[in-house]
């Protein structure tokens, strides 16, 4: 028998509210909210827009990683039940202390008076207590980029955010409530499992490989199996869509999906690396560039679900990752029963939705390039609000410069066309060319050849065009060799 058949038919097992669980008999594609609420009956975790956007929904869920618990807030609504097999779950009834008094959290949400009606609170208070759980130890009141981004995927519409925002500084100023980590580690540690996991419900198969080749034989044998990594998308076309996704291959228990290193020249990123670990780790070598895109970049239970290797194979036209990747020259690794494939990622992508993948294969990895001296890497992303919106027009540029000659211009936009896609005509008008307002405007003008962008709710086609155009324009301002403005003079959210 192969290793990818060696797969355990059993229960789904979890931790929670102090034991293992078990959950079978239940539809692959049921949300951990579905069955806290409606099978567990423990109502306190809310459904609001049931897509990941509203935060009424937030738990934390925790996992060994390097036999360590690792804690992260995600949205319940869009995680389907079997991918919590072999880690922990924690909602807002977790929080109620033996002696019947509230969390600090929750106390300073009462103190603070975080809270009107109250449906939204129980998504704040997980939230902020994931924010606690990183400073209960050093008792250092977090700062106000970590409280923005802990709150950024929860909405309130009638108390307002400047008492929440009171409550998780004052949370840290009460009496310390300790969380013992090694508990739950060690009983995670009971149910960790080496097999493949498959659970069948009517005929219908998820698939949670541990190995490479066990998620290599499922995809050849498998050919039309739905590939699932952070949920943040196929999710919703279970609960908005009422899609049937039939069998489903889950990429999450891959452990050698979830490497990062540095090889000639490039960062390798595995496909099952949360966005929020991706983005922290390119953060370090591109501090200034990727710094308010990583903060902007959806919100933050979004980003600890979603991979950069999904976004990247979904490919959407409108997603904010791919215009820097392929500004920066990036690569995409696919992988499958015939070995290992390496392709620049802007030759990825055919047409809407279509792409050079193989039905045997999936990806393994995206490899992006380091910092050269040369390169003059920027990302800008226009949008309606600073938090957890879909962009109207995401630019990227890399452009190499020497002696104030253009030698080789990358730009590449998103929400302009069917898939990100780079300005050739543009680049073509500056390649060789003086890096100069006379040439920079020719290639403005150029861009009108290159897209012809759709009017859509977002943005209309001509407002798409003229922000693109003077999206390079800003570049050049950002570049030019001479008075080139300074970020903090340019940017709009720079106080923010």
């Amino acid at each position: 028998m192969s290793e990818s058949n060696c797969a355990s038919q059993r229960p789904i097992q979890f931790y929670y509210r102090g034991e293992i669980r078990q959950a079978e008999g239940l539809p692959n594609t049921r949300t951990v909210l579905q069955h806290l609420r409606e099978d567990l009956h423990c109502t306190g975790t809310k459904e609001g827009c049931a897509e990941g956007d509203c935060g009424a929904c937030t738990v934390v869920v925790g996992e060994l990683r390097e036999d360590r618990l690792e804690l992260k807030t995600v949205n319940s609504c869009i995680q389907f039940l079997p991918t919590l097999d072999g880690r922990a779950l924690f909602t807002v009834e977790d929080l109620k202390q033996s002696d019947g008094c509230l969390h600090p959290v929750q106390q300073a949400m009462v103190e603070c008076h975080g809270s009107q009606c109250g449906f939204c609170t129980p998504g704040f208070v997980m939230s902020l207590w994931g924010l606690y759980l990183k400073h209960d130890k050093d008792g250092v009141e977090p700062s106000k980029r970590e409280i923005d981004d802990a709150l950024s995927g929860n909405l309130c519409r009638c108390t307002g955010y400047r008492p929440i925002v009171d409550a998780a500084r004052r949370m840290g100023q009460l009496p310390t409530v300790d969380f013992d980590r090694e508990q739950v580690a060690q009983a995670l540690r009971g149910i960790r499992r080496e097999e493949p996991l498959a659970v069948t419900y009517k005929g219908q198969t998820f698939h949670a490989p541990r190995t490479l080749d066990q998620l290599a034989k499922l995809r050849n044998d498998l050919p039309r199996v739905r590939i699932l990594a952070g949920s943040t998308d196929v999710g919703l076309w279970v609960t908005k869509h009422m899609r049937d996704l039939g069998d489903i291959l889950y990429i999450g228990q891959v452990e050698e999906l979830r490497a990062m290193q540095v090889k000639d020249g490039f960062l390798e990123i595995g496909a099952g690396i949360s966005l929020e670990q991706a983005y922290g780790e390119l953060n370090k070598h591109y501090p200034q560039e990727l710094s308010e895109l990583w903060q902007r970049f959806a919100s933050m239970p979004v980003r600890n679900a979603g991979t950069l290797g999904g976004n990247v194979a979904n490919g959407s036209p409108i997603g904010d990752s791919m215009p820097w990747l392929i500004a920066l020259g990036s690569q995409i690794v696919l992988y499958g029963v015939d070995g290992r494939r390496v392709m620049p990622l802007e030759e990825f992508y055919i047409a809407y939705q279509k792409s050079a993948i193989l039905p045997n294969e999936f990806v393994q990895a995206v490899r992006v390039p380091l910092p050269r001296e040369e390169v003059k890497f920027r990302i800008y992303k226009l949008s309606k609000r600073f938090d957890q919106d879909i962009s109207a027009v995401c630019a990227a540029f890399g452009f190499s410069l020497e002696n104030g000659r253009v030698k080789e211009a990358r730009m590449c936009y998103g929400g302009m066309a069917a898939t990100p896609k780079r300005a050739s005509n543009a680049e073509a008008v500056l390649n060789g060319q003086e890096w100069n307002e006379e040439n920079v405007r020719a290639a403005m003008a150029a861009m009108t050849q290159d897209y012809a962008p759709l009017s859509d709710m977002r943005a209309t086609s001509g407002y798409r065009l003229r922000t693109a155009q003077n999206l390079l324009y800003r570049y050049w301002l950002e570049t030019r060799p001479d008075a080139p403005l300074a970020t903090e003079s340019v940017r709009a959210f720079m106080a923010a």
